[in-house]
């Protein structure tokens, strides 16, 4: 009897070790959630995404696109925003909590591919640019300088890659302010009808 009792004891003992660890658990995986990103149910930012500004430096129509592209898809993967538009995507037109990101190269230094696979200490491709983060008004909220290098293999383009990656990076590791639940202001042509009018114009 009293080993049956000891028995039950130990068991119920297991049991409340069990549902503890479970909601331990349960709270770091809560936690974890909170500091990785934006908390469930809590309103997000979208961002659209200009074409890359060359500035003042040469760069070659394949180097932008290439930027812009990688960004496209590195913004995509940090989560960080509830949708990732395109420069001139008119689905963006009506969402009310949209930032607007700009990129301007800075400085750009093309490098050599042969002289990487060579000495892998020089012909570093470098990529230097400025990204900016607005909000509908035109409010500046972050504004950052990021590089994106190709130091030892690899080919010139994957200074792109590396640049769209630290971009994402910095932002998503970047404080936003949180965003509104302002509709965008639709705008009409002419002054408003009061109804009134309205019913004496039908009436003539």
């Amino acid at each position: 009897m009293k080993t049956n009792k000891r028995i039950i004891s130990g068991l119920f003992s297991i049991v409340i070790i069990i549902a503890a660890a479970s909601q331990l658990a349960a709270q770091t995986a809560a936690a974890k959630s909170s500091s990785d990103g934006k908390p469930s149910g809590a309103t997000q930012w979208s961002v659209q995404v200009e074409k890359v500004d060359p500035g003042d430096v040469t760069l070659e129509p394949a180097f932008r696109v290439a930027i812009y592209e990688n960004l496209l898809h590195e913004l995509a993967k940090t989560k960080r925003f509830k949708e990732v538009f395109r420069s001139g995507d008119q689905n963006g037109r009506d969402i009310a909590d949209l930032l607007t990101l700009k990129t301007t190269v800075q400085k750009y230094t093309p490098g050599s591919e042969t002289r990487r696979a060579v000495t892998t200490v020089t012909g570093a491709t470098k990529l230097k640019v400025r990204s900016q983060l607005y909000t509908r008004d035109g409010r500046l909220i972050l504004e950052r300088v990021v590089d994106g290098n190709v130091r030892f293999f690899g080919s010139n383009l994957r200074a792109t890659h590396n640049l769209a990656r630290n971009i994402a990076k910095t932002i998503k590791k970047s404080s936003l302010p949180e965003p509104t639940l302002s509709i965008p202001e639709q705008k009409t042509e002419g002054p408003p009808v009061s109804t009134a009018q309205a019913v004496r114009s039908h009436a003539d």
